[in-house]
C-alpha cells in the first residue's frame, strides 16, 4: 500500500497532540480518531496494481537538438544548451501523451531516443548526453534534414531547437522539408548581436585565424520557416514559458493524431476504508440504537459490502469502457464478486476491444439468458470476434443464428461479407464492432455498418497491425528498469559519441 498525497499525513501531529493532552472524555477521543481517519482518507491509500498497457491517442513528434559547440554560449542562462534542455523538459511535461523522437546534432544527427510515449526514458537519454564529449562545432541542418526524410514514416512534425546552421540555401534546405512531408516549427536560440564563447580554461575562443568567434542566431532560420510556411520562435524569459509558447503552437496545428500504446499504472483506491470508520464511529457515538447498529451489521455486513462494491466496480468499467480505457475496465469487472448480465457482457467487450478476440467468445459463449435480444446480440458479437480471427465458417454459422431470432441489418450486410471471404479464403476481416447493451450504442452500430455499404460490398474495412505482444514485452523491460530505484543511470556509450563527432576533423566552415 501507499499514499499519492502523503502531505496530509503532517496534520495528524496536532491530532496526535490533542488525543495525547486533550480531555480524557471518550467522546472527544472518539471525535479525535474520526478526524485521524479523515485525514489519512484524504492522503488517498491506494494499492499498486500492475503495469497495463493502454491504448491512448497521441501526436508524433521529432525534437532535434542542436548540440554544437556554440549551444554553450550564456547569452541565455546559464547557456543555450542548458536552456534547451529545460525546454525539453517542460515540453515532456506539458504534452505527456505525445509520441516522441529525440535527436541530437551537430555536423552529423544521431537518434538519441526513438519514437515514444515514455517520457521518462526520454528524459533519461537527454540526461546522460554530455556535451563535454562532443568534438564537433559545426551544425549541418542538411544532414538533419536528409536523415529525416530516411525515415519514411510518412508526415512528420518537427521542432527544430538550435542557434544556426553552416549553410546559406534556403531553397535547397526547403526543398528536402517539403519532399519529406515535414512541418517545421523552429525554436532560434540565442540574441541577434551574438556572444563569444568561454571554453574551459577560461579563454575565448578563437577561429584558426586567431579572431575571435561570436555566435548568433543564424537569420537563415527565419527565411526557412516562412518557405516552408512554418512557426518560428525565440527564447522567452524561462524554459517554461517557452515550452508553453511551442505546446499552444502544438495545438493549434492540425497535426496528425495516431492510436499508440502506452504502459501505465493502475491504482485501486483505498480510502473508502478509513471513511467507512470514521462513519461507523460517528454512528455509534451519535446513535442511541447502537446495540440494533452493530446487530445489523453483524447480520448484513459481508452482504451489503459485497453488494456495494460490485455496485461500484460495475459502475467504474463502465466509466472507463466509455473513455475507451479497455484495460481499466477490464480490472474492475475481474474485481466483481458476483457476475452479472451486464458485467460479463461488458468483461466480454473488453476481451474484443484489446483483440482478446478468444477470450471474447469464450466469455460470449458462457452468458446465458432467455432474453431474445439478448440471444441475438450475443450470436452477433460471437460471430463478429470469429471473423476478427479469420474463421469465416463460424462466423457465418453464428451470423445465421442471429438472423434466425430477428432481422438485423447489420447481421446481414456481415454474413455476406463473410460468405464472400470463406470462399475467396481471404487474410483478415475488420468489420464492426460487438454491440453494446443500449439501444444508442445499437443506432451508432447501424450507423457504422451504413456507412460501409457505401463501399464494395466484397472489400473489408483494414484490421489491427501485429506485433502487439512484441511491444508489450519491450514496454515491460523499459519499465523495470525505470521502476528499479537500485538502477543507476548509465552514462551514453563512447560508440555515441563516435557517431556524433564522426567527420570532426573534415569541418570546413565549424562556425
Amino acid at each position: 500500500m501507499t499514499l499519492l498525497i502523503p502531505s496530509f499525513l503532517w496534520l495528524l501531529i496536532p491530532l496526535l497532540l490533542l488525543f495525547l493532552k486533550g480531555s480524557k472524555r471518550v467522546v472527544f477521543k472518539v471525535h479525535i480518531v474520526i478526524l485521524m481517519l479523515l485525514v489519512i482518507a484524504l492522503s488517498r491509500p491506494v494499492q499498486e496494481e500492475a503495469l497495463q498497457e493502454a491504448n491512448i491517442q497521441a501526436k508524433d513528434l521529432i525534437i532535434a537538438l542542436d548540440v554544437s559547440y556554440s549551444m554553450q554560449a550564456k547569452d541565455l542562462s546559464p547557456t543555450r544548451y542548458a536552456f534547451a534542455k529545460e525546454t525539453i523538459k517542460s515540453l515532456l511535461k506539458q504534452n505527456p501523451t505525445d509520441n516522441i523522437m529525440l535527436i541530437a546534432f551537430t555536423t552529423n544527427p544521431l537518434l538519441l531516443s526513438p519514437p515514444s510515449t515514455d517520457h521518462a526514458l526520454i528524459g533519461i537519454a537527454l540526461d546522460t548526453l554530455n556535451p563535454e564529449f562532443i568534438l564537433t562545432k559545426g551544425t549541418s541542418l542538411k544532414r538533419l534534414f536528409t536523415k529525416l526524410s530516411s525515415l519514411n514514416a510518412g508526415h512528420k512534425n518537427l521542432i527544430l531547437i538550435t542557434d544556426g546552421g553552416e549553410e546559406s540555401d534556403v531553397a535547397t534546405l526547403a526543398n528536402l522539408l517539403n519532399k519529406a512531408d515535414i512541418s517545421l516549427m523552429t525554436l532560434a536560440l540565442g540574441s541577434r548581436q551574438g556572444t563569444t564563447i568561454t571554453m574551459k580554461k577560461g579563454a575565448l575562443l578563437k577561429d584558426k585565424e586567431g579572431n575571435l568567434v561570436v555566435s548568433r542566431i543564424n537569420p537563415l532560420l527565419a527565411e526557412l520557416s516562412t518557405a516552408v510556411n512554418g512557426t518560428y520562435f525565440t527564447a522567452s524569459s524561462s524554459p517554461q514559458k517557452t515550452a508553453s509558447l511551442l505546446s499552444a503552437a502544438l495545438r493549434n496545428q492540425a497535426e496528425q493524431i495516431q492510436n499508440v500504446q502506452k504502459m501505465q499504472r493502475y491504482y485501486l483506491e483505498l480510502y473508502q476504508i478509513p471513511l467507512l470508520l470514521a462513519a461507523l464511529l460517528f454512528l455509534l457515538v451519535h446513535t442511541r440504537g447502537v446495540k440494533y447498529l452493530i446487530l445489523l451489521l453483524t447480520l448484513f455486513g459481508v452482504q451489503v459490502q459485497a453488494s456495494v462494491f460490485d455496485t461500484y466496480y460495475l459502475h467504474q468499467a463502465y466509466g472507463a469502457y466509455e473513455k475507451h480505457d479497455f484495460n481499466a475496465s477490464k480490472k474492475y469487472v475481474q474485481k466483481i464478486d458476483v457476475l452479472s448480465l451486464q458485467s460479463q457482457m461488458t468483461l466480454a467487450n473488453t476481451y474484443y476491444k484489446n483483440h482478446a478476440f478468444k477470450k471474447a467468445i469464450q466469455t460470449y459463449t458462457s452468458i446465458r439468458s432467455t432474453s431474445v435480444p439478448i440471444k441475438q446480440q450475443l450470436y452477433y458479437n460471437i460471430a463478429t470476434a470469429y471473423a476478427q480471427l479469420a474463421s469465416y465458417s463460424k462466423a457465418k454459422v453464428y451470423y445465421t443464428k442471429a438472423l434466425q431470432l430477428g432481422v438485423d441489418a447489420d447481421a446481414q450486410h456481415n454474413l455476406k461479407i463473410v460468405t464472400f471471404l470463406a470462399d475467396k479464403k481471404a487474410a483478415s476481416l475488420g468489420i464492426a464492432h460487438p454491440k453494446s447493451q443500449s439501444s444508442q450504442a445499437s443506432k451508432n452500430g447501424s450507423q457504422e455498418e451504413n456507412k460501409e455499404n457505401h463501399r464494395e460490398e466484397n472489400q473489408p474495412s483494414s484490421g489491427a497491425g501485429a506485433g502487439g505482444e512484441s511491444k508489450s514485452k519491450e514496454n515491460k523491460e523499459k519499465n523495470k528498469l525505470l521502476h528499479d530505484d537500485q538502477a543507476q543511470k548509465q552514462p551514453l556509450g563512447s560508440k555515441v559519441y563516435e557517431l556524433i563527432n564522426k567527420g570532426y576533423i573534415r569541418e570546413t566552415q565549424p562556425w
